[in-house]
């Protein structure tokens, strides 16, 4: 049983994920990212470290990842993320709270 003082990368291990392997729930509008320089800041708020920027300037993203809270699509630059909740039965299963 996890304590809730364990730490939060073990936590984040005791959640499942049912990939959906067809269609990401996030795209990235690289243009514009490498424009705006967004990438960084993706990877900075990200609690699931979904992005990362690649040595080209383009951002990468592990959707399978993804806590599905929102945070990057609130602070991303207008434009930059299309992104949206995965299809019915696909995605994370919170195991804690």
């Amino acid at each position: 049983m996890a304590n809730y003082l364990d730490s939060v990368p073990a936590r984040l291990a005791g959640n499942t994920y049912n990939l959906d392997e067809e269609e990401s729930h996030i795209e990235v509008n690289q243009e514009l990212a490498k424009e705006l320089n967004a990438g960084p800041l993706l990877e900075r708020v990200c609690p699931a470290h979904v992005y990362s920027v690649a040595a080209d300037g383009s951002v990468e993203v592990e959707y399978a990842a993804c806590l599905e809270c929102g945070t990057c699509l609130a602070v991303a630059p207008d434009g930059v993320l299309r992104w949206v909740y995965p299809r019915g039965s696909f995605g994370i299963m919170f195991r804690e709270g």
